[in-house]
């Protein structure tokens, strides 16, 4: 019971520290760029990280199945410790980007591999629990993680940003060494290589495409529409290895059974939706509403608690109404909240606004922590690795397509609510020092940009009186309009989400029989 003690310790360090990476580079980034120069690589320090992180995932979930638990989860810790070490030490962003890429093969062999060993070391209603703790840690990142990175700037400098996960993830890799238990593969193990080859590339493609496409270049352009054709390519390629290989990183046949297939497909959609919410609130409530980066910050500081609390409460509750009742009622309320945002308007109040992320809230963390557990309760012990990682591939990627997907609404929109408002005022003005020409040409190639005034009270200041009382309101209006928008298409893919769960079957969960051993040591890999 001790060693099991530790190493829930371990893994909430490990996960912790894992997820606030990601939010603490964030803030210390205008630094970094400030001392490195390179702006216009800005941009690759997440680019890079997701990019490793994500294809990672499946693999690592797929060796942890082969190889063990204890050898795949340390290696992703020291990775992501000596990456994190080489960050603070760049001399470069070149040399920035490519240890932040290394960073994020570590720990996307982290992110996966704490859900895996929950599911190894408990049943039933503590596995619903302990995962409803660990989702919300990601959550509780979200919330800290700028504040803490803004300390370190602060105080010290942007290299802690990096340095700090030194002493924190050795700890947490001296717990998890002592108190997870070694596993021996039996018989010859087997790597499928040309499934990693194939996923990789068209994975990095896709995701490539999605990031770049409508912002540095075109949809139509032949990098875009490249990087689309090989990644089509790669994962047909990807999916006839697969079909034939002996031990498969991502089993085709998972594909034929109702619940995996149903369950990431919720999973995806809903963090197509989530991160509409996630992304464009804080906009909304510093273009229109008028508040500062910090308040907008607290705005959404209810969506993230109220999604921990809800996961520990919902990992209860779902042994008494089910898991597709849960999971369906979780959507229906993440879809009401997106109804509330498409009501947001110039006079919503703060309050308002947390109201609605509490909404948010209760939705996810309905879903969240009960995706990956229907999953392992629906599969043997043998593919636990496969179908945890599963979950959290489908949702990254669902992510990143939100991401992308809903920017380009966004972007459309103004666009062409630009051309039709304000065109026609910015002709009748004077065109000092290029200004009006320079604006005039964003509506159609960047508009979401001109909405940097709004966002800008220094910007605001070094413009004319009577120019700010003509182009503000039609800006707001816009902006409004265009968000608006974006919130309806992820209230159908939430919607979408929700019908998904009619499909998902009925799933019986394991309870945890009393005085049973779920951990025995032998057989915790």
């Amino acid at each position: 019971m001790q060693r099991r003690g530790l190493l829930i310790l371990g893994l909430m360090i490990a996960m912790l520290f894992g997820a606030l990476d990601q939010t603490i580079v964030g803030t210390a980034m205008p630094r970094i760029v400030g001392e490195l120069g390179g702006l216009g690589l800005m941009a690759w320090l997440t680019t890079a990280y997701m990019l490793t992180s994500t294809v990672v995932v499946p693999i690592a979930g797929k060796l942890a199945d082969l190889i063990g638990r204890k050898v795949v989860y340390v290696t992703g810790l020291v990775i992501f410790i000596g990456a994190s070490a080489l960050c603070g030490m760049a001399q470069g962003m070149t040399e920035l980007i490519i240890f932040r890429a290394l960073q994020g093969i570590g720990g996307g062999i982290m992110m996966p591999m704490a859900m895996i060993i929950i599911g190894d070391i408990f049943t039933g209603k503590e596995r619903a629990k302990w995962q409803g703790v660990f989702g919300g840690l990601f959550g509780l990142s979200s919330v800290i993680g700028p504040q803490v990175g803004g300390w370190l700037v602060d105080s010290l400098n942007w290299r802690w940003v990096f340095y700090i996960n030194l002493p924190v993830g050795v700890l947490a890799t001296i717990l998890i060494a002592m108190a997870l238990p070694k596993h021996k593969a039996q018989g010859k193990v087997v790597f499928d290589i040309p499934g990693m080859a194939t996923m990789i590339v068209g994975v990095v493609s896709l995701l490539l495409a999605l990031t770049f496409g409508g912002v540095d270049y075109a949809w139509g352009s032949w990098q875009i529409v490249g990087l689309f054709g090989l990644a089509a390519v790669a994962l047909t390629a990807f999916g006839i290895i697969e079909s034939k290989a002996k031990e498969p990183i991502l089993p085709i046949r998972l594909f034929k059974n109702r619940v995996f297939s149903s369950i990431n497909a919720v999973g995806f959609l809903m963090s197509v939706g989530m991160f509409g919410a996630i992304m464009f609130v804080p906009l909304f409530m510093q273009g229109i509403v008028g508040v500062s980066a910090s308040a907008s910050g607290t705005i959404m500081t209810p969506l993230m608690i109220t999604m921990i609390i809800t996961s520990v409460i919902g990992g209860q509750i779902v042994y008494k109404i089910g898991v597709r009742v849960q999971i369906m009622i979780g959507m229906i309320v993440m879809a009401g909240g997106f109804i509330f945002l498409t009501n947001m308007g110039l006079h919503t109040t703060k309050l308002g606004a947390s109201g609605i992320m509490v909404v948010l809230g209760i939705g996810m963390g309905l879903v969240m922590p009960i995706l990956t557990l229907a999953l392992q309760d629906s599969f043997p012990k043998s593919e636990l690795g496969v179908v945890t990682s599963s979950s959290q591939f489908f949702r990254s990627i669902g992510g990143t397509f939100g991401m992308t997907v809903l920017g380009a609404i966004m972007n459309h929109q103004s666009s062409k609510l630009l051309t039709h408002d304000l065109e026609p005022v910015l002709s009748t003005m004077p065109d000092q020092s290029g200004m009006v020409a320079d604006m005039t040409a964003k509506i159609h190639s960047d508009p979401q940009s001109l909405y940097s005034m709004l966002l800008s009270p220094e910007m605001l200041a070094k413009l004319p009186k009577e120019f700010i009382e003509a182009v503000s309101p039609i800006l707001k209006s816009s902006m409004v309009t265009a968000l608006h928008s974006v919130f309806w298409l992820g209230f159908a893919f939430v919607l979408l989400g929700a019908v998904m769960t009619l499909f998902i079957g009925k799933i019986k969960l394991t309870e945890r029989k009393k005085g049973e051993k779920r951990m025995q040591e032998a057989a915790v890999h």
